[in-house]
């Protein structure tokens, strides 16, 4: 166990210093492109595999409890360790990351973004996918810090040099708001380092904020939580999110709102929930009403995108969508309560799975129609997708309601259990104004509702053109099939079966909250 987590960190970084190499002989296939492909198939399989191995070998009886850890001396006159290991928070995360990157890698095998060497974006793509990684395992706050950055630069190239239109800027927006959150973030971990001696991420969730002073809790509460909030992204720091959906390649899209985003959130849960909870319990109303704010926002954002005549983007759609959905995930943990964690940790998931859906779909409707743009993909009746392409338009309608959080669907666990945990929040905390959250919060489920209907109305919807000069449209193929079934499948499972994921949450999730006291 303890040799496939670090395996799993470290594989990816050496599988892209192996992409930059010459392809051995007899490897090359037809051209050395197809090739380093191929390569990232078999790498990213070959980390899916051992995520695999070691969620089957978790102690699913002891889910609070670290598991496969590493604890390493690094930098000793800074206290700083290498400090490896999961629990039931971090586990499924790993295995999101694992299962996106790799069905990313055999998407991109058939259908390469247009661009410059796939030497370049299979390294880029693995460099990504062991940040993510080492940001879920690492139980070091300056570690996190390091490898939370780690995922800006590659992200940052996909944009930049395989994306769309406007790529250039939207990969300069994102690298400058990112960045600039971080180095926020970075003030607030070294206040808690330099305050409590120990940058251990563990020894501090169990002393529980009891080496800090409030307005130390507070002062850091304010700076990390400035950093997670851009990356989560929290509405009014989102602003460089629609754009960067926008101009990235479908696997970009995918892998930022399938795993980057998860980030942020998942910062707020291992960090300050349990180290600074005064501080949190002071920001904590704050934090609940620009959730709500972000979810009417992306909402209303997403109406007048679907509105005809108003040239919406549909991937630009599905950004501002990400910045509602994520609004459900903070309203939970602002909650501080397990119900509400819990359900924030399972929107988590859903939302990677769902949205990453949504992205490949709509991926494939740009590589048929060249355009993403709602009034052209619905013409004068609809693009029609049902008579057209059954099952591309079938694979849609199915993303969109699991979307709005259709009861059976991975998508509605999430959403309800955060608004049962904003219901009744923790002690301390005015239930009057959580109470107004929450009904906030159902007004945007409705909204929710209505931009996706809008949307599978004018896309799937309608009568064929029977005009001669309209283009054949290609209906799912064999790769798509494979790239998209783990997610359809798991978005069933998960919807059917949630104990799945909250029989590893919960556990852990109280241990937290408790001050590290199962």
């Amino acid at each position: 166990m303890q040799f496939l987590l670090a395996f799993i960190v470290v594989g990816p970084l050496v599988g892209a210093v192996a992409a930059l190499l010459p392809a051995p002989p007899g490897l090359k296939g037809k051209s050395p492109g197809q090739a380093v492909l191929r390569h990232g198939v078999t790498v990213t399989g070959a980390i899916l595999l051992a995520a695999i191995v070691l969620a089957l070998g978790f102690d699913r009886d002891h889910p609070s409890k670290m598991q496969a850890t590493t604890d390493i001396k690094w930098i000793p006159t800074l206290n700083v360790r290498i400090h490896l290991g999961i629990d039931g928070i971090s586990l499924p995360l790993l295995v999101l990351t694992a299962l996106l990157t790799f069905l990313c890698a055999l998407y991109s095998y058939f259908k390469m973004p247009s661009g410059p060497s796939p030497k370049a974006f299979v390294a880029l793509l693995l460099v990504l996918e062991s940040g993510t990684f080492a940001t879920f395992a690492v139980l070091d706050l300056l570690l996190f810090f390091l490898a939370f950055e780690m995922v800006l630069i590659p992200m940052y190239f996909l944009i930049a040099r395989w994306g769309g239109d406007q790529r250039q800027a939207a990969a300069w927006k994102f690298i400058l708001y990112t960045l600039l959150g971080s180095v926020v973030m970075l003030l607030g971990l070294l206040l808690i380092g330099l305050k409590t001696g120990t940058f251990d991420m563990v020894a501090l969730a169990s002393d529980n904020g009891r080496g800090m002073t409030t307005s130390v809790q507070v002062i850091a509460v304010l700076a990390i939580g400035i950093g997670l909030a851009v990356k989560t992204p929290m509405w009014p720091l989102h602003s460089w999110l629609p754009d960067a959906h926008t101009a990235a390649p479908t696997v970009g899209s995918v892998l930022l709102a399938g795993v980057l985003l998860k980030m942020g959130t998942y910062g707020f849960v291992r960090i300050v929930l349990p180290i600074a909870p005064d501080g949190m319990h002071r920001f904590a109303p704050y934090l609940a009403a620009f959730a709500v704010a972000g979810i009417i926002y992306g909402s209303l954002a997403c109406l007048a995108l679907a509105k005809r005549g108003n040239k919406g983007d549909l991937k630009r759609l599905i950004a501002y969508s990400s910045v509602g959905h994520m609004g459900f995930v903070l309203l939970g943990i602002a909650s501080m309560t397990p119900t509400g964690v819990n359900g924030a940790l399972f929107a988590n998931i859903a939302h990677g799975l769902i949205t990453g859906l949504l992205f490949f779909l709509v991926g494939a409707l740009k590589d048929r129609y060249g355009t993403a743009d709602l009034d052209t993909l619905s013409g004068a009746t609809g693009a029609a997708l049902y008579g057209r392409a059954p099952r591309l338009g079938g694979l849609l309608a199915f993303a969109a309601v699991a979307s709005l959080g259709l009861p059976g669907l991975a998508g509605f666990w999430g959403e309800m259990l955060s608004m049962f945990g904003a219901f009744d929040p923790a002690d301390g905390l005015s239930r009057p104004a959580f109470l107004t959250f929450v009904a906030i919060a159902a007004v945007g489920t409705l909204l929710t509702a209505a931009y996706l209907l809008v949307v599978v109305r004018r896309v799937c919807m309608g009568t064929p053109s029977a005009q001669p000069q309209e283009p054949r449209l290609v209906d799912v193929q064999g790769y798509e099939v494979a790239s998209w079934s783990p997610l359809v499948a798991l978005t069933v499972l998960a919807g059917l079966w949630p104990a799945v994921l909250l029989g590893l949450t919960d556990p852990a999730v109280h241990k937290l909250l408790a001050g590290g006291k199962s």
